[in-house]
């Protein structure tokens, strides 16, 4: 006995085409994702132990989840009071994320990472299996 299919060959090519377009649409935002790149200016004072920590916690961070896809910017704001004024920076450390929009500020040492990471809508690195979907 002969399959019969229905509907027809233009309706059959188009499902398939715009399951493809979909397809490539999600892979294209999958990729673009990946390759964002961010921009941080991170406000200091002086040489103080708690600068030092911030600046070390920043570029730790930036090169485990951005590595080679950001900007850091180290400001004194003793060396540029204006600056800081411009930016509306009242304490110090502050670090300020200008790209990708919205621009988030975060203050303090940054010692917690994943508060940060969350914060600032960074992609963290899978570390589990991705989701498994599965008919019911």
């Amino acid at each position: 006995m002969p399959i019969k299919k229905t509907g027809s060959k233009a309706a059959r090519g188009k499902r398939s085409l715009k399951a493809d377009s979909s397809l490539r649409f999600e892979k294209l935002l999958k990729e673009v994702s990946s390759i964002q790149h961010y921009s941080f200016r991170l406000f200091i004072t002086g040489t103080t132990a708690r600068s030092a920590e911030a600046v070390a916690n920043i570029r730790a961070l930036c090169e485990e989840h951005l590595k080679g896809r950001y900007d850091l910017a180290v400001i004194d704001i003793y060396q540029h009071p204006t600056q800081a004024m411009k930016e509306q920076i009242i304490a110090a450390p502050t670090l300020v994320k200008t790209m990708p929009r919205p621009i988030k500020r975060f203050i303090g040492n940054l010692s917690d990472h994943d508060k940060v990471v969350v914060g600032l809508n960074l992609h963290m690195k899978k570390t589990g299996s991705d989701t498994k979907w599965r008919k019911v």
